[in-house]
C-alpha cells in the first residue's frame, strides 16, 4: 500500500498535495508580512520627524520658524563609524523629493546619494519637511527657505574647495533648477535624478501621465481634492497617481514577487514600502501652482515663470554644471533626446 493513498488514486496526487502545503505557508507568510508593513506604517507616522533615513542626523534649521514659515527642515549627516569626511572638500546637499511620499530616499541605505558622497570624504546636509504643511505655505515660500539653508551651508564650509553639490530628486530636481536660476552664486555642481524640466515633453503614445491628466481637463479635480482637504492636498493622491501607472506592477506583480519569494523578500519590501506609504500633504497653494504653473502651463520651460518678488526665474541664469540621470525605465523623462535645459 502507498504511504499516500491519494497519490495510488490521483495522477500527481503526492505533487498536488506538496503544492497545496506550500502555498498555504506562503499565504500565511505573506500576512505576516503585511501585518509587519501595517506596523511599521503606525511606528513611522508616531515619529516627531518622519523620515527613512538609515543614518543619524542633526537637525540644523528648522523653517516653520522663518519669517516666511514652511515644513522644511536642513539636517547635517552623521557619518558612520569609520569614515573619514575631510573638511575641505565641497560638501553636498540632498534635495529629497516631496511627491507624495516622505523624506528619506537619498539615503535611505548605505549605498545611497548620501552614503556614497561621504564615502568619499564630503560632509553631507539633508533638506527634509514634515508630513503636513504649514497654512498658506507657497513654492515662493519653499524656494526661499532652501536658499537660506544653502546660505548656511556655505556659512560653515567657508574654506572649503568650492559651493556645495547639489543633489534634487524627482520634485525636488526642478525646485534646485528654480532657485540655481534665482540665485546662481549659492550654487556648485547641481545633479538631478529623475527630474521633469521640460513638462510637455514625450511621445505620442506613451507617458500615460500626459493623457490621463488631458482626459480630466484641467486643473479643477487638484482645486476640488484641497478643497474637500481643508486647504491640504493628501500625498496618497500623488502616490496613487504614480501607482496608476503601471496597474499590473501595483495591483499584482509587486504582491506575487513578494509571495513567490517570501523567504528572502521581507526586508527589502518592508523598508521599500515604509517609505512609499509614508505620506505627506501640500498646501493647496502648492498644488495649485505646480498644476497650473508647471504641468498645464509649461512655463519653466518657456522662462515664464516670475516670483513674488517679480524676478523671472530663468534657467539659463544657471552657471553652475547640471548633470541629469534619466532612463528608459523613467515614465517622467524616459526621453532624455526630448529633454532640453
Amino acid at each position: 500500500m502507498s504511504a499516500n493513498p491519494r497519490s495510488a488514486v490521483i495522477p500527481g496526487g503526492h505533487a498536488i498535495t506538496e503544492y497545496t502545503i506550500d502555498a498555504l505557508q506562503r499565504s500565511v507568510l505573506f500576512c505576516d508580512v503585511l501585518r509587519q508593513r501595517s506596523q511599521e506604517y503606525y511606528r513611522h507616522k508616531a515619529m516627531t520627524i518622519p523620515h527613512v533615513l538609515g543614518f543619524d542626523l542633526e537637525i540644523i534649521l528648522d523653517a516653520r520658524n522663518f519669517e516666511r514659515p514652511v515644513n522644511f527642515w536642513l539636517a547635517r549627516i552623521e557619518p558612520p563609524a569609520g569614515v573619514v569626511i575631510d573638511p575641505f572638500k565641497r560638501p553636498f546637499v540632498v534635495f529629497d523629493p516631496r511627491a507624495g511620499q516622505g523624506p528619506g530616499i537619498g539615503g535611505f541605505k548605505a549605498d545611497s546619494e548620501l552614503g556614497v558622497a561621504m564615502q568619499a570624504g564630503h560632509t553631507c546636509y539633508f533638506v527634509g519637511f514634515t508630513p503636513d504643511p504649514l497654512p498658506h505655505q507657497t513654492i515662493d515660500d519653499v524656494m526661499r527657505a532652501h536658499g537660506h539653508f544653502l546660505e548656511a551651508v556655505i556659512a560653515r564650509h567657508a574654506e572649503a574647495e568650492g559651493k556645495p553639490c547639489i543633489i534634487g530628486n524627482c520634485q525636488a530636481g526642478w525646485a534646485v533648477m528654480m532657485l540655481a536660476a534665482v540665485q546662481p552664486e549659492l550654487f556648485g555642481p547641481i545633479i538631478i535624478a529623475g527630474t521633469p524640466l521640460s513638462f510637455w515633453a514625450g511621445l505620442k503614445g506613451q507617458n500615460p501621465s500626459r493623457y490621463s491628466g488631458g482626459m480630466v481637463g484641467g486643473s479643477w479635480l487638484t482645486a476640488l481634492i484641497s478643497d474637500i482637504g481643508g486647504g491640504k492636498f493628501d500625498g496618497g493622491h500623488l502616490v496613487s497617481g504614480f501607482d496608476n501607472l503601471d496597474p499590473a506592477n501595483s495591483l499584482w506583480n509587486k504582491y506575487y514577487h513578494l509571495w513567490n519569494n517570501i523567504d528572502s523578500e521581507a526586508p527589502r519590501f518592508l523598508e521599500f514600502e515604509k517609505w512609499w506609504g509614508g505620506h505627506a500633504d501640500l498646501s493647496a497653494e502648492e498644488m495649485q501652482w505646480i498644476v497650473d504653473e508647471l504641468f498645464i502651463g509649461n512655463r519653466m520651460a518657456t522662462a515664464k515663470l516670475v516670483s513674488s518678488d517679480g524676478t523671472r526665474i530663468d534657467l539659463r541664469n544657471i552657471r553652475s554644471p547640471v548633470l541629469c540621470f534619466c532612463s528608459e525605465g523613467d515614465n517622467i523623462t524616459r526621453h532624455p533626446r526630448r529633454w532640453q535645459a
